[in-house]
């Protein structure tokens, strides 16, 4: 039986990206795991991943949540450092 920390590493991307993801969309982990997996392996996937994590820093800032606010820059900051700049709008 695969876990979801299982799935998670078919995706290329870190739980805290999967997180952020779920957080954006309103999504479920397990359809937050294969969204992300559809994105980061499709055209354009990884500038919208950019797109989400942004806006997730910028709802978390606008509600007054500077700690959320900060771990996402670091999610942001891991994503871009992981993943090939093409793509990216």
């Amino acid at each position: 039986m695969l876990t979801i920390q299982d799935c998670i590493a078919f995706t290329d991307l870190t739980e805290a990206q999967i997180d952020a993801i779920a957080e954006h969309e309103h999504l479920p982990g397990m359809v937050a795991v294969e969204l992300g997996c559809c994105l980061a392996h499709s055209p354009g996937g990884i500038a919208r991943i950019v797109h989400i994590l942004a806006d997730d820093i910028a709802e978390a800032r606008a509600h007054g949540r500077a700690g959320h606010a900060a771990e996402l820059v670091a999610v942001l900051t891991d994503f871009v450092a992981t993943h090939p700049a093409e793509g990216r709008a």
